[in-house]
């Protein structure tokens, strides 16, 4: 009985262990290969930090066995030698829509707004969406996964970029040789937010970026609610959410401001967010690092503008200017300040871009060893994927690189990028680096034939004493076609010829003008040769650097050199209104301290004040503005009839230059109202008018909370073109005042 019963333990394991092979094969014979692979004699970055030298790197089916200097190497392994080359890890793109197609926006046209969900079963609002599912709608691309395999990237995290909350996206391996089972390391990896409605839906609420955030706040009340069981019907999207709370979450915020509104709301729900930033994190670096959040960057830096117009140049803003300035020093911002962060090719036009963004950062100070870690092992840090990529460690994804040298230099080649085992040739390293000076005799002529560029894509300078010809040349698997004009007589001469490995000349074919054939001779000049390599390296680190304007606060027009802070005042022999009942004082000083009127009185002296003589002057309370619209991002949140829990200190903006303008006017505090849109819009926002500081320091401390109610024409839309919203009538706005406040009134008690 024993033994029958180990018999068919041992069945049992010999079926687990071949059950990935249960597929029927239609396609002839085909041997599985088992064999190692083993690169020797390279120098081998495990991690980002962790460099060794002539090490190998050992994988067999798509996994790392082993990687260092003493690897025992198997008997059936196929040994590539690399011995000049460098391994690095390949790259992690945290955050795209690889491979899921953007959905298509539903038409509005002059239909009336929407106001209820067009889904039964889910959430009352459109556009939440946490039951989506990115695997539902992708679809690979081998087309795009080359163009990001040529950049250095093996693993892409990708999702559905639609919606406030977008459902989960999946982790895919770059690889084409595989299939879906293969590629898709994690077919729900993460949950999406973002501040943008769907583009599939009508749904009206929200309509502003308060209204976002107090849907997702609502979402997340709603959810804790649903959780504890006292919602009797059953809500699908709620589901998914509660489903998926402990993934990792994602926020595409896309701004300085936004990150710290995303961050605001994940502190208050106890959720650590993944915040997708926008690249202008170096304006507010300091409340970035507050919020204690890791970031996912992208770079997308500016062209320069064109200001030869200077019609056009008259409407460029000192903010934008500031912006091509500034923005390269984002990364270096970023590292200096110990704030977490990947990098990622969301909002570059295409990856080569990226690259070129990637090149320029690291000019502007990005260190080269961090640039590496925000590729590799910070993106698998976040998305919680360290036990599988991000680095080369026994165990992991054969995910690599092979460079003819370092990293993120100018002359360096990539050569290929494995993923999964897979190998990708991006530039043959069989071709030879053909760059440096040489010798070119031609026809009894002797030209100087200048090669420099990138090893993989060289470029031709033909020279002939004084005179330079326009040259063109092609490099590919070792031959190479060359040709160059007298730019005054036209006359085209050219070349092609076969490069033997590592050879320091080369001969071949060429065709004169006239059309006879005949043959040419170019000899590398040494001494030269090595000048053009190294120009070549440090060509991404050295230049032309422009002058970094500083920061000022805030970061647009009239900012100032400096952020805003206390400081002791003494104004000496004012007219001081009082506004009380001691009327107007005559030659009066009035002693600031800690923001604060400390005294007011004649001979004041304060030891550290600053002494301000007011001989003349009268000084007065600020003026406050008790209705104002300034200094929001948005004011109406006109979605729904009533609006009440939206707030207007969720979308301070401090940029605003109307509060510059404000105080030049006198005014040193205002209410911020919610419009007249509906009958019950948002709350207030109460601010002290402090040109530079941030919207948090606008904001007074524990000040009185309003609420805006509204009559008229706007709130039963008497002058839109849409009739579709209860109220229509002054009625009806009276009957949604009582029924509101009847419902609300035993919550109050």
């Amino acid at each position: 009985m024993k033994k029958n019963i180990l018999l068919l333990l041992v069945l049992c394991i010999s079926h687990i262990g071949i059950s990935q092979e249960y597929f029927p094969k239609n396609d002839g014979v085909k041997e599985n290969n088992a064999q190692y692979t083993a690169f020797t004699n390279a120098t081998l970055f495990v991690s980002p930090t962790n460099k060794i030298n002539n090490a190998t790197l050992l994988i067999k089916q798509g996994k790392v066995i082993a990687s260092g200097k003493n690897v025992a190497i198997p008997s059936n392994t196929v040994v590539v030698d690399l011995e000049g080359k460098f391994i690095y890890p390949s790259f992690i793109d945290s955050y795209t829509n690889f491979g899921v197609k953007n959905p298509e926006r539903t038409s509005g046209g002059r239909r009336s707004p929407q106001y209820g969900a067009s889904r039964d079963g889910f959430y009352w609002n459109d556009h939440i969406m946490p039951e989506k599912n990115a695997i539902d709608h992708f679809t690979y691309d081998s087309k795009a996964a080359k163009a990001m395999r040529n950049e250095g990237f093996g693993l892409v995290n990708t999702h559905s970029m639609d919606g406030i909350a977008r459902g989960t996206g999946l982790l895919v391996a770059l690889n084409d040789q595989g299939n879906q089972a293969m590629r898709i390391i994690d077919d729900a990896l993460a949950q999406h937010y973002s501040f943008s409605k769907s583009v599939t839906s009508r749904q009206s609420y929200p309509g502003s970026l308060m209204g976002a955030m107090a849907l997702l706040r609502q979402v997340y009340h709603d959810a804790h609610w649903y959780e504890k069981g006292n919602i009797p019907t059953k809500d699908r999207s709620l589901e998914a959410l509660l489903k998926n709370k402990n993934k990792v979450s994602i926020f595409e915020a896309g701004n300085k401001s936004n990150n710290l509104r995303a961050a605001k709301i994940g502190n208050q729900f106890g959720i650590n967010y993944l915040i997708v930033g926008g690249g202008d994190e170096y304006e507010m670096i300091q409340q970035t690092k507050a919020t204690n959040a890791s970031y996912i960057i992208p770079l997308n830096f500016p062209d320069p503008y064109d200001v030869s117009n200077p019609y056009m140049a008259s409407y460029l803003s000192l903010e934008d200017m500031r912006a091509w300035n500034q923005a390269p020093t984002n990364p270096k911002a970023l590292q200096d300040n110990a704030v977490p962060f990947a990098l990622t090719t969301f909002k570059s036009k295409k990856p080569k871009d990226f690259t070129k963004d990637l090149l320029v950062a690291i000019k502007y100070g990005l260190d080269k060893t961090k640039a590496l870690e925000a590729l590799t092992t910070e993106p698998a840090r976040m998305l919680q994927i360290s036990d599988k990529v991000g680095s080369l460690d026994n165990g992991k994804y054969a995910n690599f690189l092979i460079t003819s040298g370092p990293l993120f230099e100018k002359g360096t080649t990539l050569h290929e990028n494995w993923v999964q085992g897979t190998r990708s040739v991006i530039n043959t390293m069989d071709q030879t680096d053909i760059r440096g000076s040489y010798n070119l005799a031609l026809a009894g002529l002797s030209y100087t034939l200048e090669i420099s560029g990138e090893a993989a894509k060289p470029k031709a300078k033909v020279t002939l004493g004084e005179t330079d010809f326009s040259a063109k040349l092609t490099y590919k698997d070792n031959w190479i076609t060359l040709s160059f004009t007298d730019k005054e007589s036209n006359d085209v001469y050219r070349t092609t010829a076969i490069i033997e490995k590592n050879t320091m000349s080369f001969t071949g074919k060429a065709v004169l003008p006239s059309g006879v054939e005949t043959t040419f001779n170019a000899n590398r000049n040494m001494g030269e040769a090595k000048a053009i390599s190294d120009k070549n390296k440090d060509t991404a680190t050295k230049g032309a650097l422009r002058e970094i304007m500083p920061i000022t606060y805030p970061n647009v027009g009239l900012g100032n050199t400096t952020q805003p802070r206390e400081q002791t005042l003494l104004f000496k022999n004012a007219t001081v209104w009082t506004s009380e009942a001691e009327g107007i004082l005559k030659n009066t000083d009035v002693l600031v301290k800690d923001g604060k009127i400390s005294k007011i009185g004649k001979n004041l002296s304060s030891k550290g004040a600053i002494e301000i003589d007011a001989t003349g002057k009268h000084l007065t309370a600020g003026i406050i503005d008790e209705h104002s619209h300034i200094a929001a991002l948005s004011i109406n949140e006109g979605g729904q009839n009533s609006s009440a829990e939206v707030t207007i200190e969720d979308v301070v903006d401090p940029e605003d230059v109307n509060i510059y303008r404000n105080l030049a006017g006198g005014v040193t505090s205002i209410q911020i109202l919610h419009g007249s849109a509906n009958p019950i819009g948002g709350r207030s926002a109460i601010l002290k008018l402090k040109w530079g500081e941030d919207a948090d320091g606008l904001l007074y401390d524990n000040s009185p909370k309003f609420i805006k109610f509204a009559l008229g024409e706007n709130v039963k839309q008497s002058n839109w073109e849409s009739y579709s919203r209860f109220p229509q009538t002054r009625m009806g706005v009276e009957q949604l005042y009582v029924t509101t406040l009847t419902e609300l009134k035993p919550t109050m008690n």
